[in-house]
This record gives C-alpha cells, structure tokens and sequence, in this order.
C-alpha cells in the first residue's frame, strides 16, 4: 500500500501536506482505510468507541433526545454525522420508539457518512422507511431543523502539521526517499490560513515544538451552520484546550495510527490503519461562538452520563452468570463512568443555534 501514496506523490510531482496524505490514505473512495470492506471498530477491528462498548450509551442519550422533541424544544429530525457501522443510531432509534413511541412516528432520520462500505452497513441495520443515508451534507434537506449529533467524528478530520525550528516554522510535509519510502520533509511555512489559525488562537510554538492545525474541522463546522436553521447541536470527542496543548508530554503533537489497537506512527502501514488527531477545544469553542451558536452544556463524558442518567440502566443482577445481559450491561456503565475509564478524555458539548432551549433544560 505504500507504492500507492508514493505514485501519488510522483504524480503531485512535488511533496504533499499531511491534510493530502490522510485525505488519500483514510478517505480514497476505492482503497482509502474507511471504504474498506473490513471491521474496524471493536475488539476484531483497530480501535474502540463509547458507543461500541455498549448499547446503553445510545440509550442515555435517545432519553436526552426524545425529551427534547416531546417538548418542542427540537424539531423532529435527527442526524448522526459519521456515525460509521451505524450501532449507535440502531440502538438510539430502538431505545427512543420505546420512550416515544408519538414522537418516533413523525421522526425523521438521517446518517451522513463518507464511507460507502459503513453506509451499506447502516442501512442494513436500520430498518426505518424514514431513514435516509447520505455521503455528505450537503445532500441534507436544508434548511436543516432538528438534532445533530457526532461522536468521535472530528478526531479522524485531516490535520495541517508544523514544527518550530532555529525559531522559524515550518510546515511538514511527506515526500518519499528511494531507500526508506516515505519520509517527513520540513518546508517553510507559506500557508497563510495555519498562519492565521495561530494569530486567531493567539499560539506561540516552543522550540522544537510540533502541532496539528484543524482546518478541515473549521470549514466543517461552516458547512454545519450553512446547513443549519434551527438545530440542537451535539459534539462528542476527545483533545485540549490551548493550555494543555503546551504540556511537555504534548510537545511531539497528537497524530498517531491505530493497527489492531496498537498505536503506530502516522506513516506506517498507509491505507491499513486509522489515524487520529486530538481536537481543539478552544477553536471549537471560538469557531461556535463566532457562527453565534449557544453553548448549552460542555462536560466531561463521564459526567454526563450520570447526569443525564446513565444509572437509572444499572440492572439488578441476581443471576450468577456474570456473562448475562444484566451483568455485562452493568460492567459497561462502571466503564463509562469511572474517573480512570475512557469517558475521562472526552467531552460532552452541546450547542444551539435559533431555538428556544437553554443549558437547565438539557437535563
């Protein structure tokens, strides 16, 4: 796989940004990582999400959501943006006919995803007349009005990358070397836009110092607002704030593989593992204020799912077998709600651009 980014670049006939690299290695419509007919998320896959360590976090979140229609507060749509092999909307849907059974039936619902081999999976899975798979949103029906919801979609969005060197910045590239393959190459900054994305967040690099800048998750979230007329907006990921990104052990940046749960660098084994980038919080944040979205709710995940009410699923386990729905189901709610467990690293937000709703009647 790595002849096909290096005839790539020959035929570029020049080096290419890391945003050109992941472009072609996760999202290459024939032989990019997610069009790829294999399983990629769980146990047989390359990584895990909070939505596939159990259902019943789909259903926190279909309580959350149904209220939120029953009372006028969002409209009768809903949209997962990315949402791959489609379990959490299936679980989502099935949880929300049970509670809502009125509002489920003027419901709605929409997937856009990129990945035609996850979209086949999704429409497989879901079995609602009213459900429509698109690869882009801009195949949404807008003006948009309704519930947008992703999990762990901006983490996976190509990053530009630049390091600072003999107190200069410069921009890193991937060429290829005739006896290593591809290789990094450090060009002098000439991007106006990173430019003004550090000017914009006020960011001084360190000596030495790598970073990713998210353009491609800023002009995301301008598609998002040019779609959107009225919407509940909900936004889950893991990443920093501007501070936390100057911590010592974020000095080498955040971009990594993923190759059957073990981590590998951003260049090995292209088109065969997931790469990711930890997310900017204050730009999200910024960038949201700045489209005049509200800011309802931004909370740690874990903390969320209690205050949303995860516990009300714990189940009474009087069975002996500990591998018993009731049991397993228990396990994955003490998994996403301790302090040490993967939920820590991500955050909850929860956005509102032209409704009547408020941050005290998420909960």
């Amino acid at each position: 796989m790595v002849s096909n980014v290096i005839d790539y670049i020959h035929k570029q006939g020049r080096a290419i940004t890391y945003s050109e690299y992941m472009n072609l290695v996760l999202y290459h419509p024939e032989i990019g990582y997610y069009s790829k007919h294999e399983q990629k998320i769980g146990k047989d896959g390359d990584f895990y999400t909070s939505s596939n360590v159990s259902d019943v976090f789909a259903k926190v979140f279909a309580k959350l959501f149904s209220r939120l229609v029953k009372s006028g507060a969002a409209e009768p749509a809903f949209c997962e943006l990315g949402g791959g092999t489609g379990r959490f909307l299936s679980a989502m849907l099935h949880e929300w006919q049970d509670l809502s059974p009125e509002t489920f039936k003027i419901l709605n619902v929409y997937s856009a995803e990129k990945s035609g081999f996850h979209r086949e999976l999704q429409l497989s899975g879901i079995k609602l007349h009213r459900h429509t798979s698109v690869s882009s949103i801009h195949e949404l029906p807008k003006p948009y009005r309704g519930i947008l919801f992703s999990n762990e979609l901006f983490d996976a969005f190509p990053v530009e990358v630049i390091e600072k060197r003999h107190n200069q910045l410069f921009e890193v590239y991937i060429s290829v070397n005739q006896e290593s393959g591809l290789v990094e190459k450090l060009e002098p900054l000439k991007n106006d836009k990173i430019r003004n994305y550090l000017d914009w967040q006020n960011i001084q690099l360190s000596e030495g110092q790598r970073f990713e800048i998210p353009l491609a998750m800023l002009e995301y979230l301008d598609e998002i607002n040019a779609l959107a007329e009225q919407a509940v907006i909900v936004t889950i990921d893991y990443g920093y704030s501007n501070k936390e990104w100057q911590h010592p052990a974020r000095f080498e940046g955040s971009l990594r593989g993923y190759f059957r749960h073990k981590m590998m660098t951003p260049l090995e084994r292209p088109f065969e593992m997931d790469l990711t980038a930890h997310i900017h919080f204050d730009a999200l944040e910024k960038k949201a204020e700045e489209l005049g979205w509200t800011l309802l709710k931004r909370e740690r995940q874990d903390l969320f799912l209690v205050n949303a009410g995860i516990l009300s699923y714990l189940k009474e386990n009087g069975e002996l077998n500990p591998f018993g729905e009731a049991a397993k189901q228990n396990r994955a709610i003490r998994s996403l709600i301790m302090p040490d467990g993967m939920s820590s690293s991500f955050q909850v937000y929860i956005h509102e651009k032209g409704t009547n709703l408020h941050g005290k009647d998420i909960y």
